[in-house]
């Protein structure tokens, strides 16, 4: 946008874009979940012994938690990248 033309510019903004995405996913969760909809990744989940209804129902317990902390880690990977 400001005519910077480097590829470690380039790199950095894709990290951040993709953190920032994470977060926002994450942030959109309850609001989502609300309507019956879930957009997190399913093989988290499962991996967790997490489902989509227990997202919809409001759990948070600590296997759902651990959903979110993983999530969440991916976004600090992505900004530690940046780093």
């Amino acid at each position: 946008i400001l005519g910077v033309r480097d590829i470690h510019a380039d790199h950095a903004a894709s990290h951040i874009g993709k953190a920032q995405g994470i977060v926002t996913c994450l942030r959109a969760t309850p609001y989502h979940s609300a309507r019956q909809k879930v957009f997190l990744p399913m093989d988290i989940c499962m991996l967790h012994g997490v489902s989509q209804e227990d997202f919809i129902r409001g759990k948070q317990e600590k296997n759902v938690r651990d959903v979110i902390f993983d999530i969440a880690s991916q976004a600090h990977v992505h900004l530690e990248h940046v780093r």
